[in-house]
């Protein structure tokens, strides 16, 4: 493939041909499946390790063993698929975060992202090995500043690189309901104030730590315009889900394709955040009070509030990419309407390249 005007960037000795992560989705959306064919084309692929364990036989009965089973079989299968950029993305809500990240970085793994709270102890995780980077996923420069510091203070060690993701972005968002409209909170925004925060330390620590802009990210035009903004690359999840190689049931995809824009809202999540779903009769159902009986056999997140909640969050993740929608829902990003076919990853790389380039020439 021809690059043109579009250029890789690097995490620490990792040099990616192409400037695009594709972001993790869990639950069992993004697996070696699309991980794989994303490194193939130059990119970063990634596994989500959030509920990777599903269709273990045991999911239900021992939760900690079955996903750190699946998530060996996953590297593993991915592995033999693609000789690319292969990462890991373990939300630090996850009440099994320790186990995926030892997992991971014990498999290889290339990159590990992990947001959804703040990462303080990921680099315990290393003991002592340097293969796999560190990557957190923050939504201000504040919370990369107290990453920064607390790794930098007590494990002596500095991030391989940052991902920024703003309110634009599917599944749980990083911030209260009120920003997530609130322009103040735009990506546009959040990249400079980051790469500012960034670059006293790799002034100081002279090491160059490239800054990834994510959330709502779908066109090459994108790409472009943070970019200019001096963001190294981008992370983009939502844009994969409409590919043959995107782990999900036909259904769930299908999803993306009668999606309509008005159909996105934001919902109160049980795990205690806002998420950016596709609005359903599920959603319906428990938005007018009604409940959907569940017992809670996996505790995967620790501040789900399952006591109280009236669905689980895991199960109806789990149903929906399954493709059973009428007990789940689908996550999406902020231009998840605008899919209007199933493609192949190959030919929606060689889209947004082309779509870079245009405008980078005509910019």
């Amino acid at each position: 493939m021809q690059f043109n005007t579009i250029k890789g960037f690097n995490i620490g000795d990792l040099t990616a041909k192409l400037p695009i992560i594709q972001g993790g989705m869990g639950v069992g959306v993004s697996l070696s499946g699309l991980a794989s064919a994303v490194a193939n084309e130059g990119g970063i692929g990634v596994i989500a390790t959030a509920g990777i364990g599903m269709l273990e036989p045991d999911f239900g009965r021992d939760f900690l063993a079955a996903n750190i089973r699946a998530l060996k079989k996953e590297i593993r299968k991915a592995r033999e698929l693609t000789k690319g950029i292969l990462g890991v993305n373990i939300m630090t809500a996850l009440s099994n975060f320790a186990d995926m990240a030892r997992t991971a970085i014990e498999e290889g793994a290339d990159v590990i992202f992990s947001g959804a709270g703040l990462p303080l102890n990921l680099p315990h995780f290393l003991a002592g090995t340097k293969k796999t980077k560190l990557v957190p996923i923050v939504s201000s420069a504040r919370a990369a500043a107290i990453i920064f510091k607390k790794w930098i203070e007590k494990y002596s060690y500095v991030p391989d690189a940052v991902v920024v993701e703003g309110p634009l972005a599917g599944g749980h968002l990083g911030f209260k309901t009120e920003q997530i409209d609130n322009p103040e909170y735009s990506l546009e925004n959040l990249i400079p104030q980051v790469i500012n925060e960034v670059s006293m330390f790799e002034e100081k620590y002279q090491k160059r730590i490239p800054v990834i802009a994510a959330g709502g990210i779908y066109t090459g035009v994108d790409i472009n315009k943070f970019m200019q903004l001096g963001a190294a690359g981008v992370q983009m999840a939502t844009r994969f889900v409409t590919t043959h190689e995107c782990d999900a049931a036909i259904e769930f995809k299908r999803t993306f394709l009668d999606l309509k824009q008005e159909d996105l809202v934001i919902i109160k999540s049980p795990v205690g955040l806002p998420g950016r779903a596709i609005k359903n009769q599920f959603i319906t159902d428990v938005a007018t009070g009604k409940k959907k009986p569940f017992r809670c056999p996996y505790h995967c997140i620790t501040t789900c509030d399952y006591q109280h909640s009236p669905y689980c969050i895991a199960s109806a993740l789990i149903n929906a990419c399954r493709g059973k929608l009428k007990q789940g829902f689908v996550f999406s990003g902020a231009n998840g309407y605008r899919a209007t076919e199933i493609t192949s990853v190959k030919n929606l790389v060689a889209s947004l390249v082309s779509e870079y380039s245009q405008t980078y020439v005509s910019g």
